[in-house]
C-alpha cells in the first residue's frame, strides 16, 4: 500500500510502500499520555466501514462483502487483530454471518502479544435476540475463539435475554438502559472489563447512534473504486449529525483508498 498522508508517524515519509508491522504501526491505537493526565485503560472507539465512490455501504446483495477489495480485507483483518472487542449491531451480525472471532494468523498474531488470542465480540440489540449462528458454540478445533457478549436494555424480551444468558453466561449479557440500549453505558461496561480498544463495524444504524452520542473517536473508512447506483444505505443511517473530523492517515492500493479520521487528536 502506498502512503499518501501521514499525521500518525512523521518518521514515515509519504509515497512509502507499507505492509506488515509498518502497516500495523500506522493503525495502532493511541497510547495513554500520562503527561496529559489521561488515566490508565483509556477507552478508544474506532469504526471501520467501507463505501463505494457513490456512497453505498453495501453491494446489490445488501452485504459489504460484495464491494470489498483485497486492500480493504487486509486492513479489516488488521483492525480486528488490534482490537480488544468488536462491537456490531445484531442486524449486521445476522446479514454478515458473524461468529465468535478467531485468533489472527501469520504476522497479525504478533499484535496481540500479552492479550487474549482473539478479540471479543459484543452484539448490540434492543430486542435481546442473539443471532442464531452465535448460539452455536465454536468448533472444537477453535478453542481460542473470542468471547461473545450480548448488549441489550431493560425493554428487551425477557425470554430472549434469558436464552442468551444460558448460551453465553450471566456475565456476558449486559443490560444497559431502560427503553433503549445506553451506548455510553455500554462503552463504560466493556472498558471496565479491560476491553478498552474498541472497534465497531456498524452497521449504519449503530454507527449513527454512536456518532450522535459523541462516542466515536475515530473513523477508518475504505473507499473502493466502484459505482453501484440504486438505493443503498450510507455508512451512517439516521437523523442528521454534525461530527467534524481530522484526517490522520491515507493509503492507496490499486485504486482503493483507506484512511483514518479522528474526532479528537490522539497522542501517539
Amino acid at each position: 500500500m502506498r502512503l499518501l498522508l501521514n499525521e500518525v508517524d512523521p518518521s514515515i515519509a509519504p509515497a512509502t510502500e507499507v505492509e506488515g508491522a509498518l502497516l500495523a504501526a500506522l493503525y495502532a491505537y493511541p497510547e495513554r499520555d500520562a503527561a496529559a493526565g489521561q488515566p490508565a485503560g483509556r477507552r478508544w472507539l474506532r469504526a471501520n466501514m467501507v463505501s463505494t465512490l457513490d456512497g453505498a455501504a453495501s453491494g446489490a446483495d445488501g452485504r459489504t462483502g460484495s464491494i470489498n477489495t483485497e486492500a480493504d480485507r487486509q486492513v479489516f483483518q488488521l483492525l480486528r487483530a488490534l482490537a480488544d472487542v468488536i462491537v456490531v449491531g445484531a442486524g449486521t451480525a445476522r446479514v454478515e454471518g458473524y461468529r465468535a472471532p478467531q485468533p489472527p494468523r501469520d504476522w497479525l498474531a504478533t499484535v496481540r502479544e500479552g492479550r487474549p488470542a482473539a478479540p471479543s465480540l459484543a452484539v448490540v440489540t434492543r430486542t435481546g435476540n442473539l443471532p442464531l449462528q452465535l448460539t452455536v458454540p465454536p468448533e472444537d478445533d477453535a478453542p481460542d475463539a473470542g468471547e461473545v457478549f450480548l448488549v441489550t436494555c431493560g425493554a428487551a424480551d425477557e425470554r430472549a435475554v434469558e436464552a442468551a444468558r444460558e448460551v453465553l453466561g450471566e456475565q456476558r449479557v449486559l443490560v444497559v438502559g431502560d427503553d433503549e440500549v445506553d451506548l455510553a453505558a455500554m462503552v463504560e461496561a466493556l472498558g471496565g472489563r479491560g476491553l478498552t480498544r474498541m472497534l465497531t463495524e456498524g452497521g449504519p444504524t449503530l454507527l449513527h447512534d454512536l456518532a450522535a452520542a459523541g462516542l466515536v473517536d475515530e473513523i477508518c473508512l475504505t473507499v473502493v473504486p466502484h459505482l453501484v447506483g440504486g438505493h443503498h444505505p450510507r455508512i451512517l443511517d439516521g437523523e442528521g449529525v454534525d461530527v467534524p473530523l481530522m484526517p490522520r492517515l491515507l493509503l492507496e492500493s490499486e485504486g482503493t483508498l483507506l484512511g483514518r479520521w479522528s474526532t479528537a487528536l490522539p497522542s501517539y
